[in-house]
């Protein structure tokens, strides 16, 4: 019988990949002050979107495709913590499926990089347009996590779409 991974376990390994992510997000930042790039890079709210997608989402995303469509069906995190992503016959995923399901995870965090962009550069945009952006972030968070607490399998929205578990197992190093 499998037994799905919860909240806590989740939790966990995220917090285990957020250092890497940590990692790479402080390299990133350093090197766009040190070469100047943020004069280029950040100039406008069309830009600095593209570019955050480009040089912060985009790896993460590609982080998290890559891994969980591995051999060991998990990234770093979940592998410390002994949790691998499966398909509903308990087999390995597709990247495809892995990059679906990590898009529909982060779609979040990406709507919250736009709100940021554009408060940044448009401070006077109406507060009711960028109140309801963030509740919209809010909200699918708490259905993410609702989904997590309440379904038999652990699932998350984004785990239910792509039909895909995050399973307890015991990963060999």
């Amino acid at each position: 019988m499998k037994t799905y991974a919860g909240f806590w376990q989740r939790t966990g390994a995220f917090m285990w990949d957020y250092l890497i992510i940590a990692c790479y997000l402080t390299t990133i930042t350093i090197l766009s002050f040190l070469t100047s790039a943020n004069d280029w890079l950040f100039t406008n709210r069309i830009q600095s979107q593209l570019s955050a997608f480009l040089f912060l989402t985009l790896p993460v995303i590609l982080y998290f495709s890559i891994l969980e469509s591995s051999a060991h069906q998990a990234t770093w995190g979940k592998h410390k913590v002994g949790l691998k992503v499966i398909d509903q016959i308990g087999g390995r995923i597709s990247f495809g499926r892995a990059f679906a399901r990590t898009l529909l995870k982060f779609v979040p965090w990406e709507i919250s990089h736009t709100l940021i962009w554009q408060i940044s550069f448009f401070p006077q945009t109406n507060s009711v347009l960028i109140n309801t952006g963030f509740a919209i972030v809010y909200l699918l968070i708490g259905f993410n996590i609702f989904s997590l607490l309440k379904t038999k399998t652990h699932q998350t929205i984004y785990d239910i779409i792509t039909k895909t578990y995050v399973e307890k197992h015991n990963l060999s190093l």
